[in-house]
């Protein structure tokens, strides 16, 4: 069957559903809950990435979104990433290239297209969905075996990024500047050994022409955000697209940095566009098969 996907469609929803994904470490359980659309499918699909600073926050922190999306008829699954207490970097992003690979196998199953799959991610979260989708067969993100699948791997069609971590050390920076204390602690907690912050920095990986993939990027931005500040955010918008990226920057007028947390015209805008570039990045997919 064809994957067909009206961004102004309207689907109910099955009972949400909540399933283990991996253990991380020290045997927490990471939790994979999902959205369905009621139908026939098969279903777009999405792969939601939380943000908290890389310490904080869970599956549950972009529920609106995730509802919004997915009531729109794709299949959305929003996963638990091992927190910077648990372990620090490169521990979320083997999450999430893991989780990658783990929804591509289990999205027939949940009437989804694999092929479609692409990765919604906000703030530290949409930090890892840029790696991910930059390095997807990276040898340190890809540690985790998927046994049931080991032929799939990470690569997506498409990131979408609210407010992401593009630039973690210049974010760093600017923590400093406003004196953010445990915004700074956060970062130093994450980034063990203090070196890898330039490793894993999406924007040096770019300055450093490492050999990326560059899925087409959408980011989001509020205008009023002085935790990612908009300059940093489109200085990455331009180096990914130097590199030969797509890239869709959009500001946010008077929004902040969680914006999207509260109910408004912003954050309805926010969803539309998301929805809007799924559609757009199906149809690439359509193209290519």
């Amino acid at each position: 069957m064809t994957t067909k996907y009206d961004p102004k469609a309207r689907y109910d929803l099955e009972a949400v559903k909540e399933a283990e994904y991996r253990r991380g470490p020290h045997g927490r359980p990471l939790m994979a809950r999902i959205y369905q659309p009621k139908g026939s499918g098969p279903f777009p699909v999405l792969l939601d990435l939380h943000g908290g600073a890389w310490n904080n926050k869970d599956r549950f922190a972009n529920q609106t979104m995730a509802r919004a999306v997915a009531a729109s008829g794709v299949l959305v699954v929003s996963i638990d990433l091992t927190l910077a207490p648990d372990a620090p970097y490169p521990a979320s992003i083997q999450d999430a290239n893991y989780g990658v690979r783990w929804l591509k196998w289990k999205a027939p199953g949940l009437k989804g297209d694999p092929s479609t799959l692409g990765i919604l991610g906000s703030s530290t979260g949409g930090h890892v969905g840029e790696l991910v989708g930059m390095k997807p067969r990276d040898p340190k993100y890809s540690a985790y075996p998927l046994k049931e699948a080991p032929q799939l791997d990470a690569t997506v069609a498409y990131v979408a990024a609210r407010s992401p971590i593009s630039d973690p050390f210049a974010r760093y920076q600017q923590a400093e500047k406003m004196n953010r204390t445990e915004m700074m602690e956060n970062t130093k907690r994450y980034w063990k050994p203090w070196e890898t912050i330039h490793e894993g920095n999406p924007q040096e990986i770019l300055e450093r022409k490492e050999k990326v993939s560059l899925p087409p990027l959408l980011i989001m931005q509020g205008s009023l955000d002085d935790n990612v500040l908009p300059a940093m955010q489109e200085k990455f918008a331009n180096t990914y697209r130097a590199a030969g990226g797509e890239c869709q920057f959009e500001i946010f007028e008077n929004c902040e940095h969680l914006w999207v947390d509260k109910p408004g015209p912003m954050t309805d805008k926010a969803h539309e566009m998301v929805k809007a570039f799924i559609a757009r990045n199906l149809g690439k997919v359509r193209q290519a098969a």
